[in-house]
């Protein structure tokens, strides 16, 4: 049998990925056990001002339920509303005998040997469920915090919007401020099912030398509808996400925004597939991608597989100072009356439109920061407005590494 560091990882549209190759010897996966957190504004002030920053609400004024996971613990879970469930996923394999009807039942642990680590060193995440039929409008939110140097943090999520149902999560992701090294695997099964709508917003604020390892895959049932959103804008030293979704069931819509940013330094290799397997199903990737000197790879994939689908792919990518900007969009009609299109472009910003907002008495600085500020703005319907202000937040604090 193979070691998990000869399983090399693959990207699933056969190109090579970028990012380095990863010794998960070299991380350790012993860590502290942390105390149970009932209160959230409890939290040393330093750690809760960079769970902050990556979409925690201390006073959970505006959130429906949390989860909270330092290292390896799970140190606080629960939902402050009906008809949603939030329950760390060791606690629920024990306890909960439908969750193996959904544990590792999309995605894949001989994908490579980051999937692999998870399965054989899950540590703990988190299973949050909207009940059918509940509208959950105020959003979950979720943070997992690295504060170990040098720690491996494998972690599992199931996520399911019941028939009829209405859920959405903040799942944000960050590092203490004295860590400078780790691993982050995670481990996400998203399941929409019949006229339920799901909207997912992972925000990450690692450290520079944080390498991260996510493994997602969807499913939406007939009339369902799933957000995905991936906001990585501070530096981090590697990304590599490629989440699958599955549009099953008629009328099933998915739609993946990225906003990205590469810093000098940082390999961010982000993208998406969906399937479309049903009659009536429309599918969206828009990513829009600065590099301010790292390398960015921005991947999308749409596959029709019946007649009378839509998709579309959208990349948009800036170089401001230097690095390397990559965009790889492909559409696939498997059979007729399938409309597939997509829109790519790479480039720099017109020093006409610079000089335009000089002449309108902005200074050059504040001129190329208006209109990263409106590159960066993309329209994504559907969001709740709590989950909109967090989105725009964290455009706003990037700001100032893109520039």
């Amino acid at each position: 049998m193979r070691s998990l560091d000869d399983m090399a990882y693959k990207a699933k549209d056969k190109k090579a990925a970028i990012g380095p190759d990863i010794d998960l010897d070299s991380y350790s996966l012993e860590s502290a056990t942390h105390a149970n957190v009932k209160n959230l504004k409890t939290i040393p002030k330093e750690d809760r001002e960079r769970m902050t920053l990556a979409g925690l609400d201390a006073s959970e004024k505006e959130r429906a339920g949390t989860y909270v996971q330092r290292d390896a613990t799970a140190v606080h879970s629960g939902s402050n509303v009906d008809g949603m469930e939030i329950i760390p996923i060791k606690k629920a394999l024990e306890e909960i005998d439908w969750i193996r009807d959904y544990y590792w039942k999309l995605a894949s642990v001989d994908t490579d040997k980051y999937t692999a680590r998870a399965r054989l060193d899950l540590q703990d995440g988190y299973v949050i469920r909207a009940l059918p039929g509940k509208k959950i409008t105020l959003p979950a939110q979720a943070c997992l915090y690295l504060e170990k140097e040098g720690f491996n943090q494998n972690v599992h999520n199931i996520i399911i919007a019941e028939e009829g149902s209405e859920l959405h999560i903040i799942s944000g992701c960050a590092s203490a401020s004295h860590v400078t090294r780790g691993l982050h695997v995670g481990i996400s099964e998203f399941y929409v099912k019949k006229d339920a709508k799901l909207s997912f917003t992972m925000i990450h604020h690692w450290a520079e030398d944080v390498v991260v390892r996510p493994r997602s895959v969807g499913i939406v049932e007939k009339g369902g509808l799933f957000l995905s959103n991936y906001i990585s804008m501070k530096p981090v030293k590697s990304v590599q996400s490629y989440p699958t979704i599955y549009l099953v069931g008629k009328g099933a819509v998915a739609r993946s925004y990225s906003l990205l940013v590469g810093s000098p330094g940082s390999e961010l290799d982000v993208g998406g597939r969906i399937y479309l397997q049903a009659k009536d199903t429309r599918a969206e990737i828009i990513a829009r991608a600065i590099t301010n000197g790292g390398n960015i790879m921005s991947r999308g994939d749409i596959i029709g597989e019946v007649p009378g689908v839509r998709g579309h792919l959208e990349c948009h990518g800036l170089i401001l100072n230097g690095g390397i900007m990559q965009a790889i969009p492909e559409l696939k009609g498997l059979v007729d009356g399938v409309e597939l299109s997509h829109e790519a472009a790479v480039g720099k910003i017109a020093q006409e439109e610079i000089l335009y907002l000089m002449s309108r008495g902005l200074t050059e600085e504040e001129a190329t920061a208006t209109i990263v500020r409106g590159f960066l703005s993309v329209d994504i319907p559907g969001l709740p407005a709590p989950l909109k202000a967090e989105i725009d937040r964290a455009v706003e604090l990037s700001q100032k590494d893109v520039m």
